[in-house]
């Protein structure tokens, strides 16, 4: 504000990045279905070709619907700036594609959704890439697995499925150490209830799918770039340090400073991959998330009583979620995630993996889906789904174990999903 007055997150989600269309007036931001941008004349084209103008050229690469979202969601984050692409997976491989190169590494979790275990296990080997799985609570594994050829550190805030939370500072200090950026997923936690670049984070992906949108409608991915990684310092990130022989020998970091990562992820990334968001799905995106903070708190406060009915349930074996006192993250959940641990959680039922595929059939007010952050309650049997592509002892690694059930809990009347649970576990464990 003109005052100088720093605005808060409720005031953001709603305004950031968006004013209202100077053509029309129009207060919400439109929809601008369109591939292509009438230039001024010819000399404003060749600028904004050569990067010496900011402005819209093709869709594939920039979209005034598409670019509001961005900044948005890169305001929340307390990022420098953002770009949205078409997915979740495509934005984890958004964010590595100016880092990485044949031969090169990442040093990964090993809590990570299993449809990312698999991208990086196996799909990014045929870019000559490798990744590297570790416990991230074992300090020493992490530290070990660094080496030379090294380029980044992955993690998630809040893990999917078991809901483990991340110690973000210690691995971002571990970064450091190592001169790497911090890559952190937050999309099972959210801007409102974790802050990864305030906590170290250099780069934080999210599937906008998720609780971003948070009703179950369109896909999507975006990368938030702190602005404060010295890509130059250690020369081994030259797309971002050295000439780019597309544009005429510009160095992006040189040239953009904090902005560097971002205008390289859609001059090039975008350019060359095309893993583009459309406008129709950033205009529900930046719907959503102008309920964001209303809808987590609710998510969170009926995922507590959930999980507190669950954990005292003698048909349930155990809980993992950290927002609860008898959580070995408990402790963590509350420094890294101070507004609550989020709504996604496993459980374990007693009668193991067919006593869960049961439970899931049974289940009525819960949807059983492959997905996680919509409005409705959701269920999964990771070990049979989203997690079914990984060995036994990766599956137990990254929480999603055979006995184990995923939940996404919703903003319902937690009474009636307490309800929902009880009928089904008794015919699960009859």
């Amino acid at each position: 504000m003109t005052d100088g007055r720093t605005l808060g997150f409720d005031t953001l989600q709603v305004h950031a990045g968006a004013s209202p269309d100077p053509a029309t007036g129009a207060r919400q931001t439109p929809i601008y279905q369109t591939t292509a941008y009438v230039f001024r004349d010819a000399d404003h084209a060749a600028a904004l070709f050569n990067l010496q103008e900011v402005g819209y050229i093709y869709s594939r690469l920039t979209n005034p619907t598409v670019q509001v979202l961005a900044e948005r969601i890169a305001t929340l984050e307390g990022g420098a700036g953002a770009v949205c692409c078409s997915s979740g997976h495509a934005a984890q491989i958004m964010a590595l594609f100016p880092l990485m190169g044949p031969g090169r590494n990442i040093v990964v979790s090993t809590r990570l959704y299993g449809g990312t275990i698999t991208q990086f296990s196996q799909t990014i080997k045929r870019f000559g890439w490798s990744a590297r799985f570790v416990d991230m609570d074992d300090v020493d594994a992490v530290r070990n697995a660094i080496d030379d050829d090294t380029r980044a550190l992955f993690c998630e805030s809040i893990a999917n499925p078991g809901g483990y939370v991340t110690d973000i500072p210690l691995m971002a200090e571990i970064a450091a150490e190592a001169g790497l950026p911090l890559i952190v997923d937050n999309t099972s936690a959210t801007p409102y209830l974790c802050n990864p670049i305030a906590l170290g984070a250099t780069l934080v992906v999210h599937s906008t799918t998720k609780y971003l949108t948070g009703n179950g409608t369109v896909t999507g991915g975006c990368v938030v770039d702190s602005g404060k990684f010295d890509w130059s310092a250690s020369g081994k990130f030259p797309s971002l340090s050295e000439p780019e022989p597309a544009y005429h020998g510009l160095v992006f970091h040189q040239a953009l400073g904090p902005m560097a990562f971002t205008f390289h992820s859609i001059a090039v990334g975008l350019r060359d991959l095309g893993m583009t968001m459309n406008p129709q799905g950033a205009h529900y995106t930046l719907l959503g998330i102008e309920t964001l903070s209303l809808r987590m708190a609710r998510h969170v406060e009926n995922a507590v009583k959930v999980a507190e009915w669950l954990e005292k349930d003698p048909r349930v074996e155990s809980v993992t979620y950290a927002g609860l006192p008898s959580s070995n993250y408990h402790g963590r959940a509350q420094k890294i995630c101070p507004k609550g641990a989020g709504a996604l959680f496993t459980f374990a039922v007693k009668g193991g993996y067919e006593a869960c595929v049961k439970l899931v059939d049974s289940l009525e007010l819960f949807s059983h889906v492959a997905n996680l952050g919509d409005a409705r309650s959701l269920v999964i049997h990771s070990a049979s789904t989203t997690h079914r592509q990984l060995t036994p002892e990766q599956q137990e690694a990254a929480g999603a174990a055979p006995n184990m059930v995923r939940v996404s809990i919703g903003i319902e009347d937690a009474d009636d999903l307490i309800a929902d649970l009880d009928q089904a576990l008794a015919k699960a464990t009859a």
